[in-house]
């Protein structure tokens, strides 16, 4: 075989020794555009924007170039604010590998705002999600250990048994998150910060293929940055996100430069991140009435960019929110 096919190879055989295992810690997927994707960022963050409603629809596909199939995500919301309250809907659907490891999550969003000053400058949201997850496998199309064989410089054997005892494949678990956000939205002032917190699987619901006592471990998320008004075109957004599950962590800083085209009446985005030992990110996006598109680009910096030649995920999100004609309007908090 070429060398390009035996790294894919040798990758398919990592990840199906990996899945064949009898304990598998799963973490769940990631999104570059994490702050676009504001429900599976963070509970609290429904209905925070000006406007009637926001409907989100998001796609990321990665890992094309190193397995039989790409693993691919694709996830839509809706969210509303009333009064105080916010109400909201996320679906969310990721599929990996040649196993078709598929993950649904549907969950349903409630959020209260609270203003600590008379000015509503200084504002908390808290929220929880309650919903459902599903996973599936198709170990059909999985190859085990007890199948390879060094026969003709290594090959896998589908006839031969593959030592693993399946207790079902396919479960439904329940699942609960929750999370806060504080912003600091005052007009002309030159900084508007904002920080927030999210923990998502809260119940740590039992999921297991195999019939192990295994439990779906929470994942913490601590998210922030600030909006800064450099002048009446220009603003720039710091960011940063960590997020932690088990053993697992993830660090994502980056920056955001939006341009305002005043007289086209478009907002142009362009911005960078970078992930802790897995990818450097480059995004770029605009916004015109109510519409906000996004698309980025993750270039693989891991030990894995020997097999991807740097090759990691491709992202578009598109956002839209009709706008409330306000005769005086007044800002509600900076868009994160």
């Amino acid at each position: 075989m070429n060398f390009f096919k035996s790294r894919k190879y040798y990758f398919v055989l990592a990840v199906s020794l990996a899945i064949g295992s009898i304990k598998v810690d799963a973490q769940d997927f990631h999104l570059s555009q994490y702050d676009a994707a504001a429900l599976y960022l963070n509970p609290a963050l429904a209905g925070q924007f000006d406007g009637k409603y926001r409907l989100h629809a998001h796609y990321r596909t990665q890992w094309g170039s190193v397995s039989s199939k790409a693993f691919n995500t694709s996830a839509i919301s809706f969210d509303m604010p009333f009064k105080k309250f916010a109400f909201g809907l996320q679906v969310l659907n990721s599929r990996a590998g040649a196993g078709n490891y598929n993950v649904l999550n549907i969950a349903l969003n409630a959020a209260y705002n609270i203003y600590l000053d008379k000015d509503k400058t200084h504002k908390i949201a808290f929220g929880v999600q309650g919903g459902t997850i599903q996973k599936s496998v198709n170990f059909n199309n999985l190859y085990f250990e007890n199948q390879f064989t060094s026969t003709g410089g290594g090959s896998f054997d589908l006839n031969a048994p593959t030592g693993e005892t399946f207790n079902n494949n396919s479960f439904w678990i329940p699942d609960l998150n929750a999370g806060f956000v504080y912003f600091y939205g005052k007009e002309q002032i030159r900084v508007n910060p904002f920080v927030g917190y999210s923990v998502f699987h809260l119940t740590q619901p039992q999921e297991d293929f195999f019939g192990t006592n295994n439990k779906l471990p929470m994942r913490h998320v601590v998210h922030g940055g600030a909006k800064i008004n450099i002048s009446n075109t220009v603003q720039i957004l710091p960011k940063g996100l960590y997020m932690q599950q088990e053993n697992a962590s993830e660090v994502n800083v980056g920056m955001m430069l939006h341009y305002h085209m005043q007289k086209a009446g478009t907002i142009l985005m362009l911005g960078t991140n970078f992930r802790s030992e897995d990818a450097f990110i480059i995004e770029a996006g605009a916004k015109y009435g109510s519409y906000e598109a996004r698309i980025s680009y993750d270039v693989n910096t891991s030990d894995l960019n020997d097999f991807s030649d740097g090759k990691g995920g491709f992202e578009v999100s598109i956002t839209y929110i009709p706008k409330i004609f306000k005769p005086n309007p007044i800002r509600n908090c900076p868009r994160i």
